[in-house]
């Protein structure tokens, strides 16, 4: 072999030995590219899945509250409802008790409360007292009963109350008394039993 034909040997097997080195750190670099890019896509894909996850805790915790305000403010209108219809029925009844008062059955009532007041006070002194609006019947009361009763300064709508002060007693048979603890325990329920 001349020595052109060796230096041309020697360059043809350098130009393989660097190309094939060449393609090495390409096929090299190339895998470490590839390597990185799955890292990065999969560390990605789990940064979105966490913030999916995220938005979607987010969503429902706004959803929640937005169902809690909402059911707030529906109790609140129900109990506004409620209270208006409340107060609507009791005008009512305190009509109905109007009425009734001018029937013979409320001047039975009230002679039946003055004998059980009466009756309960047995020898103590007791002060009976009837409402200012029945006071057109103190006379009637006084003689169907045999008892000196009082008309009250106080308005109680209708019925009789009486005191046993020797043994601190009041015995309230007045409308108005029953009408506000009827009034306090007046409950609507829904139809599931529930107030």
């Amino acid at each position: 072999m001349t020595l052109e034909e060796k230096i041309s040997h020697l360059q043809t097997t350098s130009m393989e030995q660097a190309r094939a080195e060449g393609n090495a750190i390409i096929d090299s670099h190339r895998d470490a590219l590839e390597k990185i890019f799955e890292d990065h896509k999969a560390e990605a894909l789990r940064q979105a899945d966490t913030r999916i996850k995220a938005e979607k805790t987010n969503a429902k915790l706004s959803l929640n509250q937005a169902s809690a305000k909402s059911q707030l403010e529906i109790k609140r209108r129900q109990g506004k409802v409620q209270q208006e219809l409340k107060d609507k029925v009791f005008k009512e009844a305190l009509e109905l008790v109007n009425d009734y008062m001018k029937t013979e059955a409320y001047d039975e009532f009230l002679k039946k409360c003055i004998l059980q007041a009466k009756h309960f006070a047995g020898n103590d002194p007791v002060i009976i007292y009837i409402n200012p609006s029945d006071k057109s019947k103190l006379a009637a009361l006084t003689a169907a009963t045999d008892t000196e009763l009082t008309v009250s300064a106080e308005d109680f709508i209708g019925g009789v109350r009486a005191v046993i002060r020797s043994r601190n007693i009041l015995i309230d048979n007045s409308f108005r008394t029953q009408l506000r603890n009827e009034y306090d325990k007046f409950l609507f329920l829904g139809g599931d039993g529930n107030a």
